[in-house]
């Protein structure tokens, strides 16, 4: 990846938790803490690696994507949006009564979603018979997912997890937020998961662990998993939970809660400051191409 593109998917994902703020600002609710530690992976999903055409939602052979932890839709939506799956107005109306933009991801209603999702643990199970059937009918399209990593203390991940070892589902790529905080606290405090990657590797899995930050980490890793043969792989991505401001990060009260008119200030101050950075940074990088 070069530095043109890494600073393009990390201005997106600077853009998407902007927007996904906006939009629970708007709709007075959502879960912001779990939203912000994916954006960094799905910009790098959405704009970089998954075969999709946001002009045919439903088009046979593209690739798939699961979103397990089903209440992380500020982003999800967004990314959607952003992507031109649906118009970006929409969004104001997120969790409205009459919208079709739920608080938790909806196949039925919205386009570009694979799979609606709410309660917990559930994704992965669906994201393996995805692959199964691709493996099944001839397909090349890739299945991705995302997991929370208090999620995967539901044991229906870890069937989900053992049929995709048996099945050698080479075409499945499973990233874990590991965030470390879960609706009741801590990890380490409510049930502690660890080692997740070598769990993983008992269950026939490839697994690799990156910083769930880091653009360039993420599309490698995605490279990698990809490129392995006879195995599903899982990346177990190090995140922080409201990654990008200090009103919200790894603070347990924003899985859900909804700030104060003094967090949101500070936040917004904070993720347009680093927009700002960035879309310099990235300016530079251009204007350096074309000078050499």
């Amino acid at each position: 990846m070069n530095s043109a593109k890494k600073k393009e998917l990390e201005i997106t994902a600077a853009k998407i938790r902007i927007k996904a703020l906006e939009t629970v600002r708007t709709a007075g609710s959502g879960h912001i803490g779990g939203s912000f530690s994916i954006a960094d992976i799905l910009a790098v999903l959405y704009f970089d690696k998954m075969n999709i055409d946001p002009a045919d939602p439903k088009w046979e052979d593209r690739d798939r994507f699961v979103l397990s932890k089903g209440h992380c839709t500020p982003t999800a939506y967004t990314t959607l949006a952003m992507r031109g799956f649906f118009p970006v107005e929409d969004l104001a109306t997120f969790r409205n009564i009459d919208s079709y933009l739920s608080g938790h991801i909806e196949m039925k209603h919205v386009p570009g979603v694979d799979m609606s999702a709410g309660s917990l643990g559930q994704g992965v199970s669906c994201a393996v018979g995805m692959a199964l059937s691709a493996k099944t009918y001839g397909k090349d399209y890739t299945t991705y997912a995302i997991a929370g990593d208090g999620e995967i203390q539901e044991g229906q991940i870890w069937e989900a997890a053992m049929s995709a070892g048996f099945y050698h589902l080479d075409n499945l790529i499973l990233f874990v937020d590991y965030n470390g905080l879960q609706l009741d606290g801590r990890l380490t405090e409510v049930m502690d998961p660890s080692p997740i990657d070598e769990k993983f590797r008992a269950f026939g899995w490839n697994a690799l662990v990156i910083d769930g930050h880091d653009v360039e980490a993420i599309s490698a890793a995605i490279d990698l998993a990809k490129a392995s043969k006879g195995k599903p792989t899982a990346i177990i991505a190090k995140t922080v939970k409201g990654k990008g401001t200090t009103a919200f990060e790894d603070k347990v009260q924003f899985h859900g809660s909804y700030p104060t008119e003094e967090e949101f200030e500070i936040a917004f101050r904070e993720l347009n400051e680093n927009l700002a950075r960035l879309e310099k940074e990235y300016a530079d990088i251009i204007s350096g191409e074309r000078k050499g």
